[in-house]
């Protein structure tokens, strides 16, 4: 919710001659409270996340905020934002899986919790969210972030994370930290272009990236462009099951002859891996001085296309219709996002008496589903293979006024007060799909092997959106808030922070913090804070609702998302959302009192009440007759939100770095950074009477086990960046402990993720002043996740544990050219 801090991005230059496209956002080292990984510390880096002072140095800050210069937003091929700060910030997890609709998006956890308590600022101004719901996916289930990979890479100027709850300060959703994006804004220029592949096939990926920045008179535009085209890869194993009915029988797996065909049918039909992506991203960042103030407006444009198929239908099976797929089918889904945000505002230059910032920001995401090679079996030889699903819609409308000024009460400093107001619009909306994607057709065939049997209704894998989904919703919120930071003594300082905030649907709530830093001798820094937070649930927690297919314990099971206002949720005991609340407290120190030489400890607690879940998949006869009831056919069973737990998250953040002058070796930069988090569950409601009553809980063990186990409880992090003349080479090794996918049922197999340590290396060389060659390798000895147990494999679709947070596609390899201009 709130915006940028009164305070003017570094007026540094900072020149990138040899930036690399989204892709090129990884690499050298962490760098520790604000401290650049390859280069030497400059006591003057200003940071704007975190505090409302114009003036304050990273290493002064009173909670942890990592900051990466544009040297740590090169040297890699990441393909993602959301993968470079997983790789460089050890308190961060990026969850790499998802099925149906949910593929095309990935999530971030900072702090062990859930993308969507991680508020994501672009130069301070509040980030939409996306339109696409995380419904089908792994660990951060039910989500609906801001997506980061629709900025361009090579717009930004460094990107800073406040790894501190920052409600009070910058409203809903920063529970867990803050994600602040500074775009350039300099009169630089780079071209880079990226290609690379897997080691074991597929991924084949190649990244066209510009970006220049132009002087008009008093005035600056820096422009941005980027364009991507990334291959999938295919990482199952060979389907085990059978794929014709019996001869003489209806379809089974126990009686009658087997078909002949079994023995000689192809079974390599399944496609898990990565999905395959395309598009393009734009930006601008425009400043234009006018005599005490400044007009500035920035902006991104997307459109990506994502695709991956889905689970494969055998020939013989209710949900296929021979007439059309004699060897069976795999539905292919096409997403398309259409992104872009646009923010305006007229702010003071410094050295004013009273420092301002008045903004408005408007976003949109617009998500359109396509699925082709799939059919309504329902609706038997006369179905459609193409079907349009339907698409989502999420805007965001922003206005903030942030006013800033120094106050002498006569103590050490001047007081710094800042005060401020904003009010928010938020819109989301279904749009339903072509009637053949979600009606029932009552198709039954008169011979064959599924003769007299009432076929699946709607698209298979993912059904669309029916009207009775669709609608149109709107929320309003406005906040105020209060900033005080003192300096009461040398090497004493205090901060405090208060907003009230009041919701159209969710009325009013207030939140605070306290933060504190003691100095008391040079060099080392004691630092803590407590604070309250708020996170209100999203118009799609709310609204949601779809139906699809999906590996349920290695079960294929047709599921429907019910919101909480429906019958048939309401039928299963689904209640009226609430708020979330939190309870934050951070203590660490600082160590800086040897040359070149940094450490930070911060330890913290994140305590929260009323947590919105998405409760585990409830099947079973009840369920079935609960949603016929409904007018829901063609689903086995569903899930819905709901506010039934507390959780408490404890941890360890560790960054020690160490710049090393080797003489004629050149120069070294060391870093170690460590996350020790762990969550587990304070309270869980009973389980609403209709589900207790059919021998079903609500947040089973599954859903449970996604947030205790589910990323890994300690992540530690090694990097060297060796530079010498032209030449540089960086060597980072990450070591993510175990993670256990836990299965909903007891008597079932769990499925376990060993530690393993993945290896990054890029090497670079300056051929001129302008132009730079480098190589590189992500996940360098090629290592994937433990397999699945084959009960949990769903047929052999996925072969590797998806909870893997490193991926399902080995090693990565790629060589880059750049230019700097």
């Amino acid at each position: 919710m709130k915006t940028r801090a009164m305070t003017t991005r570094n007026g540094r230059k900072l020149a990138l001659t040899a930036s690399c496209a989204l892709a090129a956002l990884a690499a050298p080292a962490l760098a520790a409270e604000g401290e650049p990984a390859n280069r030497e510390p400059d006591a003057g880096t200003i940071i704007v996340t975190g505090t409302r002072q114009v003036a304050r140095s990273a290493t002064q800050s009173l909670a942890p905020i990592d900051v990466l210069s544009v040297k740590d937003l090169q040297a890699s091929g990441k393909q993602s934002v959301r993968d470079l700060l997983g790789t460089l910030v050890p308190s961060i997890n990026v969850s790499n899986s998802g099925a149906g609709a949910s593929f095309a998006v990935k999530t971030l956890s900072l702090r062990g919790l859930a993308g969507d308590h991680v508020l994501i600022l672009v130069n301070g101004k509040r980030r939409h969210n996306t339109a696409t719901m995380f419904i089908n996916g792994t660990t951060q289930n039910g989500q609906s972030p801001a997506d980061l990979d629709l900025i361009p890479s090579n717009a930004i100027a460094r990107v800073e994370v406040l790894r501190d709850g920052a409600s009070a300060q910058y409203g809903s959703d920063a529970i867990a930290g803050v994600v602040n994006v500074i775009l350039k804004e300099d009169t630089s220029g780079t071209a880079t272009m990226l290609g690379g592949t897997t080691k074991d096939g597929g991924g084949e990926s190649g990244r066209i990236s510009f970006d220049k920045g132009f002087k008009l008179g008093e005035a600056s535009l820096h422009l941005s462009a980027e364009s991507w085209l990334q291959a999938r890869t295919i990482r199952s194993a060979p389907n085990p099951g059978q794929f014709y009915a019996r001869v003489g029988q209806l379809y089974s797996a126990t009686t009658g002859t087997l078909d002949p065909r079994e023995a000689t049918v192809n079974r390599n039909v399944n496609k898990a891996g990565q999905p395959a992506s395309e598009g393009f991203n734009l930006g601008y960042d425009l400043n234009i001085p006018v005599g005490a103030v400044k007009l500035y407006s920035f902006g991104t444009f997307s459109h990506r296309n994502n695709d991956a198929w889905l689970t494969y239908r055998f020939p013989d099976a209710p949900n296929n219709i021979p007439e059309i797929y004699p060897d069976g089918y795999s539905p292919h889904l096409h997403i398309s996002d259409h992104d872009y945000q646009v923010t305006a505002g007229i702010k003071s230059q410094p050295g004013g008496a009273i420092n301002f910032d008045l903004s408005s920001s408007y976003g949109v995401s617009l998500v359109s589903l396509v699925e082709t090679t799939a059919l309504n079996a329902s609706m038997g030889p006369n179905s459609p293979t193409t079907f349009y699903i339907g698409r989502t819609k999420s805007t965001e409308w922003t206005n903030n006024l942030d006013l800033q000024k120094d106050v002498n009460l006569g103590l050490y400093q001047p007081l710094s007060v800042a005060v401020g107001a904003e009010y928010r619009q938020s819109t989301y909306g279904i749009e339903a799909g072509e009637p053949a994607s979600y009606i029932d057709g009552g198709y039954k065939s008169t011979s064959g092997a599924n003769a007299g049997v009432l076929r699946t209704s709607g698209s298979q894998g993912v059904t669309g959106f029916a009207p009775s989904m669709a609608g149109s919703w709107k929320r309003r919120a406005w906040s105020a808030y209060v900033n005080l930071e003192q300096k009461i003594l040398p090497g004493v300082e205090v901060a405090l922070a208060g907003r009230h905030e009041d919701y159209s649907d969710f009325g009013k709530t207030d939140t605070g913090k306290v933060s504190a830093r003691i100095e008391p001798t040079k060099g080392f820094a004691l630092r803590g804070t407590a604070s309250t937070g708020f996170r209100a649930p999203t118009l799609q927690q709310q609204h949601y609702s779809s139906a699809s297919t999906i590996n349920v314990s290695g079960v294929l099971l047709p599921v429907s998302a019910l919101p909480v206002d429906s019958p048939a949720g309401i039928a299963l005991g689904a209640k009226p959302l609430k708020p979330e609340r939190s309870t934050n407290y951070s203590l660490g120190f600082v160590f800086n009192a040897i040359p070149r030489f940094n450490l930070t400890v911060d330890a913290y607690q994140i305590k929260l009440k009323d947590r919105i879940l998405l409760s585990s998949t409830l099947q079973g006869a009840v369920v079935r007759s609960v949603l016929a009831s409904a007018g829901i056919t063609s689903s086995a069973g569903g899930f819905y939100f709901s506010n039934s737990t507390d959780t408490r998250t404890r941890g360890i953040d560790i960054v020690g770095t160490y710049r090393a002058d080797l003489g004629e070796m050149g120069n070294a930069n060391f870093s170690l950074s460590a996350n020790f988090s762990e969550t587990v569950f304070t309270r869980v409601d009973s389980v609403p009477a209709v589900l207790s009553s059919a021998g079903l809980v609500l947040i089973g063990r599954d859903r449970q086990g996604d947030f205790t186990v589910g990323t890994p409880r300690n992540k530690f992090i090694a990097n060297v960046a060796w530079e010498k003349g032209p030449a540089a080479i960086n060597l980072r090794a990450t070591r993510y402990g175990s993670v256990t996918q836990v299965n909903a049922s007891a008597a079932g197999p769990d499925a376990r993720i060993d530690p393993k340590v993945i290896f990054d290396l890029d090497a670079s060389y300056k051929l001129t002043s302008g132009i730079k060659i480098g190589v590189g390798a992500n996940n360098m000895f090629n290592i994937y996740p433990n397999t699945l147990p084959a009960s949990l494999q769903g047929n052999g679709f996925s072969l590797y544990n998806a909870y893997s947070p490193y991926g399902v596609s080995g090693g990565f390899y790629y060589a880059r050219l750049s230019f700097g201009f």
